[in-house]
């Protein structure tokens, strides 16, 4: 919780300099892109978040890496994570950014959960209609899991609607067998 609070602050931070800048979408990408760069390879996590790497050393290197290649709010945000020792904090503070550029434009995240790949155009009318019938824009993420046997599984921040086969088949055994 500690640091998901201390994430908020440098996300709400840098949300604000990207805003200013006009650049919200952009930031948010590169600093997607930045996390999943670090996090592909075990060796370059374990740099990156070692306390033991000298931190003018980590700031050489992540200048030497990016300077040019990405806008200069995440990479100083980046910058000043290693300063403060704050290395193990991006991930959080990614996450943090996506939260508050979504709710600046309005919108709330949403899991669609299916049996099988759905089209385009099914996707957007089952979006479409939970916008209607909660009164909110939504930004759907949709998986892919066969276990569900058919059907779908949303989920809208902490309510989930499970319309798919094999939650109806665990409604129907703790109904037989009296089970929570």
């Amino acid at each position: 919780m500690a640091n998901e609070t201390l994430a908020r602050r440098y996300a709400t931070a840098v949300f604000s300099l990207a805003s200013d800048a006009g650049s919200v979408e952009r930031v948010g990408s590169e600093l997607q892109t930045i996390l999943d760069t670090i996090h592909s390879d075990p060796a370059i996590l374990r740099y990156f978040t070692s306390p033991v790497v000298n931190r003018t050393e980590k700031e050489q290197t992540l200048l030497q890496s990016l300077n040019g290649k990405v806008d200069d709010i995440p990479l100083h945000a980046l910058l000043l994570l290693v300063r403060k020792r704050r290395e193990t904090l991006l991930e959080e503070l990614v996450t943090e950014y996506g939260k508050i550029a979504r709710s600046a434009r309005g919108v709330e995240p949403l899991v669609v959960m299916t049996a099988r790949e759905l089209s385009d155009g099914d996707i957007r009318a089952l979006v479409d209609r939970l916008e209607r019938t909660f009164g909110k824009k939504f930004e759907a993420s949709v998986t892919v899991d066969p276990s569900l046997i058919g059907g779908v599984r949303i989920a809208m921040g902490d309510r989930v609607i499970d319309g798919s086969v094999s939650g109806r088949l665990e409604e129907l055994t703790r109904t037989l067998f009296g089970s929570n």
